[in-house]
């Protein structure tokens, strides 16, 4: 019986679906991850808050606009401390 051998480094399609972007960010695969689902979180959050303010507009009149303000005050801020601003994707997820 022959032991599998895994590759010491990623394959090319590993590598582009898993790494490349997040190295592209100056992030590692786990950061990125975490980010990301910070930021699904907020977004998730807002959605809600437009869902309950569209039944009861008195509820929740600020919440969706200011978390979105946030978060791309936080992206541009991202952005500009970049070690190579102008490469930086206009995305960031």
């Amino acid at each position: 019986m022959t032991a599998q051998h895994r590759p010491a480094h990623p394959t090319g399609l590993t590598r582009r679906l898993f790494l490349d972007h997040p190295r592209s960010l100056g992030m590692t695969w786990a950061s990125h991850g975490l980010g990301a689902v910070a930021i699904g979180v907020r977004l998730l959050g807002a959605g809600f808050a437009c869902l309950v303010h569209a039944v009861v507009p008195g509820f929740f009149t600020q919440t969706a606009g200011r978390t979105i303000t946030g978060m791309y005050a936080h992206m541009t801020q991202r952005k500009a401390a970049a070690a190579n601003p102008e490469n930086w994707p206009d995305y960031e997820i």
